[in-house]
C-alpha cells in the first residue's frame, strides 16, 4: 500500500473577520490608513476588505494543496469545520485531481480557536475505517512532562500540555493500520525577540507527551506500529542564514520525539531544501537585519515505517510563498529587483501578499508495511 502524507499550516483559515478585539494582521495594514468616526462603520469597511483578501489567498493555498496531491492531510489554523468544507468544495475541488472528504476537526485549546484539521481522499477510505481521538485535555501531569522549567514559568501540573491539540486519526488503509497524531506545538514567537528560547520548555513537554501517547497506544511494540508525528512543531535544531549557511540553533525542544524515538525523514534531503519557512526580521540586540529558513513543519515516521521506506521521497510546494522569500537559500542575490522577477510563484502572488500561507506544505511518499514485520 502507497500513500502520500501530507501536512500544511493553511495559515488562518477562518470564518471570522477578525480575532476578537485584536484584529487581523492582512487587514491592519489598509486600516490604519484610514480614520472611521464610526466602529460600526470601521468593522463593516474591515469585513468587505478581509473577505475580498481571503478569495485571492485561498486560491493560492488550494493550488499549493493541488500540486501536492496528497492522499491524507493534516492541517493547522482553521477554525471550524464548515470552513474546512467550504474550503474545499469552493477553492480546492475546483482545481485539484483528487476530491476529499473524511473532514475531521476538533476544538482544542488555542485562544484564538484556529485548530488541527484532516482530510482524506474521499475514494480512499470509507467512514468506518476512520478513528478520531482529541488529546486537548491531557495534562502536564498525566503525561509526565511537568519540570522545574515549566515550574518557573508559573505553569502548574495540572494545566493543559498541549497548547492547541494533538489530534489522533487511526486508519484501516487496504487492510494495513496507519495512525496519525497530527500537533502544532507552541509558537516561538512570544512578543519577544527571545521567544524561541522563553517557550523551549512548552515545546519540549508537548514532544514528551506525543511520545507518551504512542507508548501508551502501542505499548511494548510501538517500534514495529505504524504511525506518524507530523504538523507545524515550531521547533528545529538547524536554520540556513545567507547562502545556505548552516544555523546551528541549539536545543530544539523536540528531543524527546528524536532521540532514539521517531526518525525524521527531511535529513536525508540535501541541506539546501531542509526548510518550510521563512523569517526575515530586524534584530534591536544585533542591530542588522537576521533572515533564516526553518525547518518548522515535520513529518516523523516510526521505526518500522522508517525501515520500511529508507530513502522516502519528499516535496516541499514553495510556490505559494510570497516573493519576498528567497526559494533557493543558496542565492547570493537577494535583492528585490532578482526576487521579484523570479517567476517561479503562481499567479497574482504579492511581494509580500498575497500568499498561499507563510508555511510549506511538505509530504511524504511512503509504503505502509504491515504492522509487526
Amino acid at each position: 500500500m502507497r500513500l502520500r502524507v501530507g501536512t500544511f499550516n493553511v495559515e488562518n483559515l477562518l470564518t471570522r473577520h477578525r480575532f476578537s478585539s485584536g484584529g487581523r494582521t492582512d487587514t491592519a495594514a489598509a486600516m490604519s490608513l484610514f480614520h472611521f468616526p464610526r466602529s460600526d462603520e470601521r468593522d463593516a469597511v474591515e469585513r468587505s476588505l478581509a473577505v475580498a483578501l481571503e478569495d485571492d489567498k485561498r486560491q493560492m493555498t488550494a493550488l499549493a494543496l493541488a500540486e501536492a496531491q496528497a492522499d491524507l492531510w493534516m492541517m493547522q489554523e482553521v477554525d471550524s469545520l464548515a470552513s474546512l468544507q467550504a474550503f474545499f468544495a469552493n477553492y480546492v475541488h475546483r482545481i485539484a485531481d483528487h476530491r476529499y472528504g473524511h473532514f475531521t476537526l476538533m476544538d482544542g485549546n488555542d485562544r484564538r480557536n484556529i485548530e488541527i484539521a484532516f482530510a482524506a481522499r474521499r475514494d480512499l477510505l470509507a467512514p468506518q475505517q476512520v478513528s478520531v481521538r482529541s488529546h486537548r485535555d491531557l495534562s502536564f501531569a498525566e503525561a509526565g512532562v511537568h519540570d522545574r522549567d515549566l515550574a518557573a514559568l508559573g505553569i502548574d501540573r495540572g494545566g493543559k500540555v498541549f497548547a492547541r491539540d494533538c489530534l489522533s486519526i487511526s486508519l484501516d488503509v487496504g487492510g494495513r493500520n496507519l495512525t496519525l497524531f497530527g500537533c502544532h506545538f507552541k509558537s516561538m514567537d512570544n512578543g519577544r525577540e527571545d521567544g524561541r528560547q522563553a517557550t523551549m520548555p512548552v515545546r519540549r513537554a508537548e514532544a514528551g507527551a506525543v511520545k507518551h501517547l504512542i507508548k501508551q497506544r502501542f505499548g511494548e511494540g510501538w517500534r514495529e506500529a505504524n504511525w506518524i508525528v507530523l504538523g507545524d512543531l515550531n521547533g528545529y535544531r538547524f536554520g540556513l542564514g545567507p547562502r545556505a549557511e548552516r544555523i546551528d540553533e541549539g536545543e530544539s525542544g523536540l528531543e524527546p520525539l528524536l532521540d532514539d524515538f521517531a526518525v525524521d525523514p527531511m535529513a536525508a534531503l540535501p541541506e539546501h531544501e531542509r526548510w518550510t519557512h521563512f523569517r526575515r526580521y530586524w534584530s534591536e540586540s544585533r542591530q542588522h537585519l537576521v533572515e533564516t529558513h526553518m525547518p518548522l513543519d515535520h513529518i516523523l515516521l516510526s521505526p518500522a515505517l522508517a525501515a520500511a521506506n529508507p530513502r522516502p521521497a519528499m516535496q516541499t510546494i514553495r510556490r505559494g510563498l510570497p516573493y519576498r522569500v528567497p526559494l533557493d537559500p543558496r542565492e547570493p542575490d537577494r535583492s528585490m529587483a532578482r526576487l521579484a522577477t523570479s517567476a517561479d510563484r503562481y499567479p497574482r502572488v504579492g511581494w509580500d501578499r498575497p500568499k498561499a500561507s507563510d508555511h510549506c506544505p511538505l509530504t511524504i511518499d511512503l509504503t505502509i508495511p504491515q504492522e509487526g514485520r
